[in-house]
Formats: structure tokens, sequence, C-alpha cells
């Protein structure tokens, strides 16, 4: 028969000699373990957020960088959470609100980050301060409401915002959190720099329009009943007035983190503090174990046979990729050889 003739078993001894044959044999299995999808069960640590974005007007102020431009705080967090699902390892959940005023609403509950990447990527994205309901800004009522809202869901919280309160807060109405002091584990991330910085004006179309001014925004609280004191104060009326009819100035029309306020909201709440500057620190200060749950979950094998394939593939089609690889391995036996010889 043909089939074993001299000439062809000399060609077939000849190919199992050349070590392209192996290769490519070895290529072939890789390849066919990528469509049976090998998955081995380990433990890790798995997170669930709900994450809290601050859409107020303040946030539209550039205090931040990215690639050596000028961002918006909101911008920054956009990127930051981006970040932040693409570090978080899967079978992690991620899900995402909206606050502004005094209350805080969901866009979508908690949802698995790898398998839909692409959707949280894309609400992330879309994210815009028009999508504010109402102007004012009540961090404290928000931070309440949120907690109220989640407490039963299982999920850790990461509240972003500046702080800036607007109007500003009347004394005599703080929001009183002794009875949510440690219902929820959350984050309450600080955004944004120390240094007042203006806030952009846009108009209707979402052209800006240069900066809010000292006349645009109110420089204090009149709700509820004023403040008691013993001066009297200028055009005071109990009835029409009891704030008084003077103008009052002020720097609310300008912005800046206000840490020290929320550094001791997250003291009555119970939870933790962060400032964000980077990415990398906020992925940080949530991969925590306090935020973590162990647990057993199934990992995708197959990127490691993908890329032995792409090493298999490069050493046939690439010599000079074996090559160096050669010379590599002859420069470690040869310093192994060296060291032996001199002990």
């Amino acid at each position: 028969m043909d089939c074993l003739n001299p000439m062809s078993l000399q060609n077939l001894s000849k190919n199992l000699k050349d070590y392209r044959f192996y290769c490519l044999s070895l290529a072939l299995l890789t390849m066919l373990a990528l469509f049976i999808k090998p998955q081995v069960i380990k433990r890790q640590p798995v997170y669930n957020f709900t994450v809290i974005v601050d859409i107020t007007r303040s946030m539209n102020a550039k205090d931040y960088q990215l690639k050596d431009e000028a961002v918006s705080r909101l911008q920054f967090v956009k990127q930051a959470l981006r970040d932040l699902v693409l570090k978080l390892p899967c079978q992690s959940k991620v899900g995402l609100g909206l606050f502004t005023e005094r209350k805080s609403t969901l866009l979508f509950e908690p949802i698995e980050v790898c398998s839909s990447y692409a959707e949280i990527d894309s609400v992330i994205d879309s994210i815009d301060w028009r999508m504010a309901w109402a102007a004012d800004s009540r961090i404290s009522k928000g931070l309440a409401s949120t907690i109220t809202q989640l407490q039963d869901s299982g999920s850790h919280i990461v509240f972003l915002t500046d702080g800036q309160e607007a109007p500003p807060t009347n004394p005599r109405y703080k929001t009183d959190f002794s009875g949510l002091k440690g219902k929820l584990k959350g984050l309450l991330v600080g955004v944004g720099g120390l240094q007042n910085v203006p806030i952009p004006k846009y108009n209707n179309q979402g052209q800006q329009q240069g900066f809010y001014k000292q006349d645009d925004v109110p420089h204090r609280s009149t709700f509820g009943m004023a403040p008691t004191s013993s001066v009297p104060v200028e055009g005071y009326n109990a009835r029409n007035a009891p704030f008084g009819s003077g103008k009052v100035g002020g720097d609310q029309h300008l912005t800046k983190l206000y840490e020290p306020y929320l550094q001791q909201l997250s003291k009555e709440v119970g939870w933790v503090y962060h400032r964000l500057e980077t990415s990398k620190q906020l992925n940080k200060a949530l991969q925590i174990p306090v935020f973590a749950k162990q647990q057993q979950v199934l990992s995708d094998r197959r990127p490691y046979f993908a890329v032995f394939t792409l090493i298999l593939l490069g050493l046939v089609y690439f010599p000079s990729l074996r090559k160096c690889c050669s010379k590599e391995l002859l420069k470690t036996k040869r310093k192994k050889r060296q060291a032996g010889q001199k002990n």
C-alpha cells in the first residue's frame, strides 16, 4: 500500500521530529478546550454595592483633571465608577441611583458586573445633571432617604457628593440619624477640591452661559423658624419677614468640597468617609473585608487556554520567537552551570 511505502514512512518520521507538528497539535487541543468552556470552583470575595451619585449643579464645577484636561466633578465620578466596575471580581453586583433635592432614586437594582458590564457602563456614561428633578441640594436629607429606602436591600451604599447644601441649612432643623445609624454599611465619598471654584451656569439647551454670581443664589435658609438672637435683624417682621429683609451676601455661588461636614455626617450614620482623588484609591477603599462576602464562584479558565494557544501559534509562525526563547533558556542554563562551578 502507498501509505506504507518507505518514502511515506520517512516523511512521517520527519514530521514527528519537527517541533511545529507538536505545537500545532497542542494548539488544536487547547482551541477545542475553548469550546468546552472549562471552569473551576474557587472561593473569592464578592461585593454588592448600590452607588448614589449627586447630580446637583455644583457637581458641574471643574476642579478635576483627566488626561491633562479640566473636567467636571460629575465627569470624574463617572470615569471612577467605570473603572470600579472593571476592577470588581465576577459575581459582584452594582446598582445605580441619583440624588438631587432631598431624596435619591434608583435607576436599577444591583446586577452582576461581568454578564451585565455593557449595560452598567452605558447607564453610567449617560448620567447627566439635567436628569435632576429639582434644583435644591439637601445632602443630609438625601442620605437619610437613601438609608431608609435601601436598609433591607442587603447592599452596601456608596454615596458620592461634594457636600454643598443649597440653600444652606437652618441649624434648627438638623437631620436626626439616631434611628438610622448602623442600619447599613456604606462609604460616603467626598467629591471636589478644597478651594472654592465657580459653578457653571447653563441654559435650557445645555449650553454654558457663564457662571453663577452672588445675586443668583440664596446665601441663607429661610425655612422654618428664624434663629433666636438678641441682636436686632434688619427689616425684621414677626409675620412677613422673620429672617429680616436685609440683603445677605456670601459665597454660595462658589463651590468646594465640604469635607468636615461630610466627615461629621459619616460619623452620624456609622459609615466610612473617603475623599475622591483617584480611581485607584476609590477601588482600594471599596474592596476591603468589611464590604466583602466570601463566596464560592465558577471561574472561567478559557483566557489561560487562549493565551497558551497564541503562544504555540507564535512559535510556529514566528520562528524568531522560538530563537529568542531558546537563547534565553541557554543563558539561564549557563548561569546555573557557572553558579554550580563556583560552589
